[in-house]
């Protein structure tokens, strides 16, 4: 799955280059970056973008970072991450967390939902991109991860007419995401 560039990372790269969010050097984390095309992206905006995925799609990573590093007006670079494991290489928290498409497999909402929580910090933003799916499982793993994730993050959904014009779907989302705020005694 990590050597596709899923029509939810061109939604978002897209949503990016509108300029909705201030990417010029802050420091953004893409997870499950598969072929790094999102981070990629952030990182020709002026983002200091670390893209994260497994052992495995590390050298298609580097591929694509090197062809694409005549563009970069920021930083990128690939680390491996993997959901649910030591995120202390990765602090502090970063401005940004970018995530296409990385809600699909229940195995790995625990770990996916740790990690989020583990990285993120007050003023971390997270933009979770997604294609709504309706075959098999997926309704209910998307149910469960939404779920699981308000338990601890505050979320938005981004509407439609702010997508890029050309690069948006009904059954895409963007999904804004803060932690939430720790309520005082």
């Amino acid at each position: 799955v990590g050597c596709v560039v899923w029509d939810a990372a061109l939604v978002l790269a897209k949503f990016l280059e509108t300029g909705a969010c201030p990417l010029a050097r802050r420091h953004v984390l893409e997870l499950g970056a598969g072929t790094g095309a999102v981070g990629i992206m952030a990182a020709t905006l002026g983002a200091n973008v670390t893209v994260t995925d497994l052992e495995e799609l590390q050298e298609l990573l580097m591929v694509n970072i090197e062809n694409n590093k005549h563009l970069v007006t920021g930083s990128v670079r690939a680390k491996v991450l993997k959901w649910g494991e030591d995120v202390t290489e990765f602090q502090p928290p970063p401005d940004y967390i970018l995530m296409a498409d990385c809600i699909y497999y229940e195995e790995s909402l625990e770990p996916l939902l740790k990690t989020l929580k583990d990285l993120t910090g007050p003023d971390t933003c997270v933009l979770c991109c997604y294609e709504q799916r309706t075959m098999g499982k997926n309704p209910e793993i998307e149910r469960k991860y939404f779920e699981l994730l308000q338990r601890d993050f505050e979320l938005e959904r981004i509407p439609l007419d702010r997508h890029d014009e050309e690069y948006r779907s009904e059954d895409i989302h963007i999904v804004n995401i803060h932690r939430k705020q720790a309520v005082g005694p």
